[in-house]
């Protein structure tokens, strides 16, 4: 199944993007297409993670604890790209290959929901956030600026949401952006020091910190 929702998870984010963007230019007949679009994607999820779930033997309550990306994939399906990092690391494995590193994953997977969280929240502040009054977001572009400032932690606050939903929308991005900028700036900050540690640790550095003669001895010693 992962070829198909990957697909469907493709189709949920295309058909929701042509919704808000093309909103005043679209007919009557592709704004409902699209909207079939976006719940056709959502129920093949939706089946797929009742399916898994009657298959696992485990109940409600523990499947979504042991199956914590699922869960979020279901209610944001967009988000379903972040799998096939784990789904090349399980396959990386069983051909005994180098698996992806932690902090290689870890950078992946932030860098892959900074990007689609950014695109996701940019698209839904825009359109709450258009013809509201007040406005200061008016354009797909002013969205956009806001999201990636919001995700950074800057807040120029140039442009801000207004109404409730983009209000709630920005507390959210503020939170993800927090922990996504912490997540990074750790698993960096670890691997430099592991990379440090292993050099120190390495033979023969020891002598080249006396600058090549033995502990104890002089440069006149034979």
């Amino acid at each position: 199944m992962e070829v198909p929702l990957a697909v469907a998870s493709v189709a949920f984010l295309t058909g929701y993007a042509v919704r808000v963007l093309a909103r005043d230019q679209l007919p009557r007949f592709g704004a409902d297409l699209c909207l079939g679009v976006i719940l056709g994607s959502w129920a093949v999820f939706l089946t797929d993670y009742a399916v898994r779930l009657r298959l696992s033997g485990l109940g409600p309550p523990r499947f979504v604890r042991t199956h914590l990306l699922d869960t979020v994939v279901l209610l944001l399906p967009l988000l379903r790209p972040l799998r096939m990092v784990a789904l090349y690391d399980r396959v990386q494995r069983r051909r005994g290959q180098p698996r992806l590193g932690l902090y290689a994953r870890v950078m992946v997977y932030s860098g892959l929901s900074v990007s689609l969280l950014g695109f996701t929240a940019a698209l839904t502040v825009y359109h709450h956030e258009v013809g509201a009054p007040g406005a200061t977001i008016r354009t797909f572009g002013d969205s956009l600026w806001w999201a990636s400032a919001t995700l950074a932690t800057v807040g120029y606050g140039d442009v801000t949401p207004v109404t409730p939903i983009g209000r709630v929308v920005a507390v959210g991005l503020m939170a993800c952006g927090l922990a996504l900028l912490g997540a990074v700036t750790g698993s960096f900050s670890s691997w430099l020091i592991q990379t440090f540690r292993r050099e120190d640790e390495e033979p023969g550095n020891g002598e080249r910190g006396n600058g090549g003669r033995p502990p104890g001895g002089s440069p006149g010693a034979s």
